[in-house]
């Protein structure tokens, strides 16, 4: 029974980091991690006992359910400490102009002479 209930909060780790869609129209990435808790959910209550294998898959699913939430901490950690990492350079200097107090000046740009004339 323990080895049941590892599985489901496997699962649900899992989809917890899956990117959402509806039930009505999941990935395919959704749909085959369905399929293969479903295929061992079935080979062990047939057994009655876990196998080995079934363990190593179970520990891997694990595995890559912590690696995945890791990865989302660290993009919201980058996001949250370089709030310019997503910036072109032009946006950056200018903010990091505006941090210490300056304004950059308006640079002058063919169109707007063509556009005055």
């Amino acid at each position: 029974m323990a080895a049941s209930s590892t599985a489901k909060t496997t699962y649900r780790a899992i989809l917890r980091e899956l990117p959402r869609r509806s039930l009505s129209s999941p990935t395919p990435l959704h749909n085959r991690v369905r399929e293969s808790f479903r295929k061992q959910a079935t080979e062990s209550s047939a057994s009655e006992q876990i196998s080995e294998e079934a363990q190593r898959k179970i520990h891997q699913a694990e595995q890559f359910a912590l690696y995945a939430k890791a990865q989302r901490e660290y993009v919201r950690l980058v996001d949250r400490y370089n709030p310019g990492s997503w910036m072109d350079e032009e946006d950056r200097i200018r903010l990091t102009a505006r941090r210490v107090g300056l304004d950059l000046p308006e640079l002058h740009k063919e169109g707007k002479e063509k556009e005055s004339a």
